[in-house]
């Protein structure tokens, strides 16, 4: 079987952690986050996977071959010279995606799931139709283009922009698997695959729907990576609670790579993710927070509900909150608070930054 990963372009929404890493690159709970999609693709069988690509392919290309050793998957690269959108780079991939009759999945890059892919292929194999769309719920509909199927069915009749009136609660989930056949409905030109494929295969009766049992995340904004991270971390301690630290410092979900270094005192959670080589003081108190590989935080300091990027620091006694974000390399001074800054990579803070603000 054969994957498209839709790896995108500038990843502004995740900046600053973007400036230095393509998204697909950023660790999510110390892994890059295309790994994850990549890992799950494997387990099924899936020998080929291509990534779409319009930012940094080289970085992407680097980063790869651990891939095809780690997973044994092969990696085929489509460099877009313009973003094509989210349909245009199927039809690019067409040699690859086209060739034999077996169906293929196509994956948004910045998704997190538990990623039910042998379901999924059953499901598709069961009602014969040319496409299906993975749905999850939300709670408020009303911010998201609602799935709405015939009555009875799992057939999708069709897409309802923000809906004002209830019409149902599930939003596409950004993960599909299709027959080659519909490569024939796109162009390799930029194209919508939300709005200008998908409602005309519903009209043919074509689409059909998979509700995803579990949590579900869109990882590709900092305050949504955070929520993400804590969905991710409650399914490891249902499914693998030994992978979590544990201890009399440790409070809920904590992940934590071999090589971090904690000290006395701290009180770590719920849901913290330490990467490798990230060295915690004594006295730290740690919520909702992840801290890349290489970062340190000093003596009696607070983090709660942000990021801290890769080889940054935070000083003794300071404080962040509130979707502070640190890019790479970025230095925090003893004894200052930062309430929902984002500061770019390589710079230095030694002032209180009292509201949300970009450091640039």
């Amino acid at each position: 079987m054969k994957a498209l990963i839709l790896v995108g372009g500038f990843g502004t929404r995740l900046r600053p952690l973007t400036f230095s890493k393509p998204k697909p690159l950023v660790d999510f709970a110390n892994m890059p986050m295309i790994f994850h999609q990549i890992e799950a693709l494997a387990k099924i069988g899936v020998t080929d996977v291509v990534l779409a690509v319009n930012y940094q392919p080289k970085t992407m290309v680097d980063a790869m071959h651990e891939v095809e050793a780690k997973y044994n998957v092969k990696i085929h690269f489509s460099i877009e010279s313009e973003p094509l959108g989210t349909a245009g780079p199927i039809a690019l991939a067409r040699e690859i995606l086209g060739k034999g009759d077996s169906p293929f999945f196509v994956l948004n890059s910045d998704v997190i799931c538990e990623f039910p892919f042998e379901e999924m292929i059953a499901f598709h194999k069961s009602h014969g139709g040319e496409g299906t769309l993975m749905t999850t719920p939300v709670d408020d509909p009303t911010k998201y283009g609602v799935v709405v199927l015939k009555e009875g069915t799992k057939q999708i009749d069709r897409f309802v922009e923000k809906p004002k009136e209830y019409v149902g609660n599930h939003i596409n989930a950004g993960i599909y698997i299709f027959n080659p056949s519909m490569i024939n409905r796109i162009q390799p030109k930029p194209m919508s695959i939300e709005k200008e494929v998908f409602p005309y295969m519903a009209r043919d009766g074509q689409l059909f729907a998979m509700p995803l049992r579990g949590f579900w995340a869109d990882v590709g904004q900092p305050k949504d990576f955070l929520t993400g991270s804590a969905l991710y971390l409650e399914s490891i301690h249902q499914k693998a609670p030994e992978t979590l630290k544990t201890g009399d410092d440790i409070v809920g979900n904590v992940l934590v790579a071999a090589s971090a270094k904690i000290g006395l005192k701290c009180k770590i959670g719920p849901n913290v993710v330490l990467g490798p080589n990230v060295v915690i003081g004594d006295g730290v108190r740690l919520s909702n927070a992840v801290l890349m590989e290489g970062s340190i935080v000093r003596d009696n300091a607070l983090v709660r509900d942000s990021i801290v990027g890769w080889q940054s620091s935070v000083g003794k006694w300071s404080r962040l909150e509130n979707v502070t974000v640190l890019g790479e390399d970025v230095h925090i001074a003893d004894e200052v608070y930062i309430n929902g800054a984002c500061v770019l990579p390589h710079k230095s803070v030694a002032a209180n930054i009292l509201e949300p603000k970009i450091v640039m």
